[in-house]
């Protein structure tokens, strides 16, 4: 019988099975929920702990406990189909639920349960490819899941609950579905679901997503569309895998990977530089004291001094650049901390705050979008240093300094941006250059060609990136991704 056609009926007389808790926590189970499973009063301890330990079928233990207890504690209903074991040792299928809708005259001092018998039998075949199916999507940390359109709500199966963290009861909301990924990943999952849901586009992506805990983790995410007889979409249906340790391992393999070519690209600037600029302040000095031997007049063996101090000089600038690379690389395992873009840019303008304002220099900075970073606090303040005194050095003759210091996610990753309105670098000529060691563009006498070499190791170093885009009087901007 329909619930709908038992208005008159009370509990005692429905043609279903079903269970009556009451407040002493005693429990009865109908005569039609016996005689279902062809068991007798006598053949059974009716309890919950006999239930779940000798009745129900295992792949479907956990759920129906949770959401039993979720019931009884909270009055939380739920609908659950399950396998039952009779007395011949066959499960058949049940639908269970707790809604009654108001359509039946019940005990209000009780709780009840409904055991609605399937028309079919529940072949063991069937029996064993749902616990495989079951086993196998816990094996692989593979939950399903659904969204319907018409409905407006959102379904999840249970190994998706288990692996986002959620109780076995917990509805998914579709109107709050950003909070099941990280503040960065939002924009990219809903521009895949819109393109999904309106241009019917599948997908298959790695993305990262939340847990009720707040732990970030790594899944491979596959949707496709559905749609009605009328071939509109009514919803997306798919589903997703806990790739968390494969995805660390494959993108520690390619940190590794950038910092090997890295190490090969500083390696190449040593060898460069101990090959070409030792050697060359060697040799000047070699010769120099050769020509003081060679001459017998004091004074002009004297008039050869000021060439040794110059030699001297430029060698042991390059030593020291050298050992300013080298230090980069031993600082590497510093302790990172929670770095203030704004208290960075704040000791950098007091460091040079004569020179600023000798050129009359305007600073504009916008860090709403991203305020703070995890970095080592030296190597973002000698990035700014060396970036805007870069741009008030190769400012324009014909207009004051202007930079503009912005911060931002984009794509996932944290940006920072330092535009000026300088002179500008020819790129076409320069810009496979712009960050060699001992590369100048420019005529200004001060320029050493070292600061941005210095920039882009840090930045490296913390496998990082930066590049730059430039015309030629217009001004540069220089992109740092973290």
């Amino acid at each position: 019988m329909l619930l709908n056609q038992l208005n008159s009926k009370t509990v005692d007389d429905i043609d279903i099975g079903y269970w009556e808790l009451k407040d002493n926590e005693d429990m009865f189970w109908s005569e039609v929920f016996l005689s279902n499973l062809k068991y007798t009063e006598e053949g059974v301890k009716i309890s919950l702990d006999f239930f779940l330990n000798n009745l129900i079928h295992k792949v479907d233990y956990e759920l129906f406990k949770n959401n039993f207890f979720s019931f009884v504690k909270n009055g939380t209903d739920f609908r659950q189909s399950m396998l039952i074991k009779s007395s011949k040792g066959k499960y058949k299928e049940f639908v269970c639920n707790t809604t009654n809708n108001g359509t039946l005259k019940l005990n209000k001092d009780s709780k009840f349960i409904f055991f609605n018998k399937r028309k079919f039998k529940t072949s063991k075949k069937l029996t064993k490819n749902k616990f495989y199916y079951k086993e196998t999507a816990a094996m692989t940390k593979t939950g399903s899941w659904y969204i319907d359109f018409n409905k407006q709500k959102s379904y999840w199966d249970q190994q998706t609950r288990r692996i986002l963290g959620y109780p076995e009861d917990y509805l998914p909301s579709l109107k709050n579905s950003q909070k099941y990924y990280p503040l960065e990943y939002q924009e990219i999952a809903k521009k895949i679901f819109f393109e999904c849901a309106i241009d019917g586009k599948k997908f298959d992506t790695e993305i990262k997503m939340l847990s009720k805990n707040g732990h970030s983790f790594w899944v491979r995410a596959i949707g496709r569309p559905v749609f009605d007889i009328h071939k509109n979409i009514i919803g997306i249906r798919g589903v997703f895998q806990d790739i968390d340790i494969t995805k660390e391992k494959e993108l520690s393999l390619q940190r590794t990977s950038n910092i090997v070519a890295s190490q090969n690209k500083r390696l190449f600037n040593f060898a460069h530089i101990v090959s070409h600029n030792l050697r060359s302040h060697t040799s000047n000095l070699s010769l120099v004291s050769e020509l003081i031997s060679s001459f017998e007049d004091p004074e002009e063996k004297l008039s050869l001094l000021d060439n040794i101090k110059d030699i001297a000089k430029s060698l042991n600038d390059t030593i020291e650049h050298l050992n300013e690379v080298v230090t980069i690389q031993t600082s590497i395992n510093k302790s990172k901390s929670k770095v203030c873009f704004d208290d960075v840019l704040n000791q950098v303008i007091g460091s040079i705050g004569q020179i600023i304002a000798k050129e009359n220099t305007t600073i504009n900075a916008n860090f709403s979008k991203l305020e703070y970073i995890n970095y080592i606090p030296a190597y973002l303040e000698s990035i700014f240093l060396n970036l805007i005194t870069n741009a008030i050095k190769y400012r324009h003759p014909d207009r004051s300094p202007v930079i503009t210091i912005t911060s931002k996610i984009e794509n996932t990753k944290q940006i920072l941006e330092i535009s000026d309105n300088g002179v500008g670098i020819d790129m076409e000529k320069f810009g496979d250059k712009i960050f060699g060691m001992y590369k100048t563009f420019h005529y200004n006498k001060d320029a050493t060609g070292i600061g941005l070499f210095i920039t882009k190791n840090q930045i490296e170093a913390l496998n990082g990136s930066i590049s730059v885009s430039s015309k030629v009087n217009f001004g540069s901007t220089f992109k740092i991704q973290f």
